[in-house]
């Protein structure tokens, strides 16, 4: 079975604090100078490592790269995917200030992989895979038009994410994140992530415990604790209701600028993306194609057969898939 490469690309932007896989936050190395390291996964099953098609897929808040596992074995006949860990997770460095941890550097973070997937091998088509806030992420690069991309992006796929968040879901992403665990087994930590992620829809126990499985790293003394900074919590907390309607307004604006054909896609039981905020963007910007998924939340983990099939249908048509 195919498995993906790790790879790293240094970024622009404010110092890190460095954290190997499997040590302790407190042995963490600090970065000097204004750059950072982001890891992302690479996979490739066309026997071409050159291959001029790059779909690149982005994690959601606390989530990270190996997430897309699934869907990228899919991808990775047609295609290069490309599964960065947003930095302050998985594989990535931490920022020394956590205020960091925002749309604005995460955007500046993928132009930068971008580039140097360009210099390894040109892109000439490029594509997005962007579940919640790597759907933010998404339209952030896509819809500002003038920032350096390699080739426009031709196909967006935004999964269960839109310019209005509702705040409800906000506030109860907020009651868990960055909250330190330790937990004694994969197992455990499994049954723990389950607790706070069943609005995923179901999956069996191996589908859950697989991704749980780059949901934690390794404790010196023994155990496991989640994968990510906690810090990343810091600027979420700090958002307000007043200032996340102000926002509205600017991811409208990001969103109406995409040229992109758009496949939205959304868990009908969702309490982040609204229906009615689906509907509009079905309606307006690049008219997304909405599929919806029933007897799921926020968000999709595109682990499941039929929506697997809907973003891999909707990417490669053409390719010798079948349309979503």
């Amino acid at each position: 079975m195919i498995e993906p490469t790790l790879n790293y690309v240094l970024c622009p932007g404010p110092g890190a604090t460095a954290v190997p896989a499997g040590q302790d936050p407190a042995a963490a190395r600090p970065v000097t100078g204004p750059q950072h390291r982001m890891a992302y996964w690479e996979w490739n099953a066309t026997g071409n490592p050159a291959h001029p098609h790059v779909i690149v897929c982005v994690h959601g808040l606390s989530r990270q790269g190996r997430d897309f596992d699934v869907l990228a074995r899919e991808l990775s006949q047609h295609a290069r995917v490309i599964c960065p860990d947003v930095v302050g997770r998985g594989q990535s460095d931490w920022l020394a200030d956590p205020m960091g941890y925002q749309i604005p550097q995460y955007g500046a973070d993928m132009l930068a992989l971008l580039a140097q997937l360009h210099q390894q091998a040109p892109i000439t088509t490029l594509d997005w895979v962007g579940t919640s806030m790597g759907g933010l992420i998404g339209m952030g690069v896509i819809g500002q038009p003038g920032l350096p991309l390699p080739v426009p992006v031709r196909r967006l796929v935004l999964n269960d994410v839109g310019p209005v968040i509702q705040w409800l879901a906000i506030q109860r992403i907020g009651q868990y994140l960055g909250f330190a665990a330790r937990f004694e087994s994969l197992q455990q930590a499994a049954d723990a992530t389950w607790a706070v992620s069943t609005s995923f829809g179901p999956h069996t126990p191996a589908q859950w415990l697989e991704l749980s499985r780059a949901m934690v790293r390794s404790l010196p003394e023994g155990g496991l604790t989640l994968h990510y900074d906690p810090a990343i919590a810091v600027p979420f907390r700090a958002m307000t209701q007043e200032a996340a309607a102000a926002g509205e307004a600017f991811l409208w604006q990001l969103y109406d600028q995409i040229t992109a054909r758009t496949l939205l896609l959304r868990g009908a039981d969702s309490d982040l993306l609204s229906h009615e905020t689906a509907q509009a963007m079905a309606e307006r910007g690049p008219r997304a194609q909405l599929v919806e998924f029933a007897g799921v939340g926020h968000a999709p983990t595109l682990v499941a057969a039929d929506q697997v099939a809907a973003v891999a249908g909707f990417l490669l048509a053409g390719e010798g898939a079948a349309t979503a």
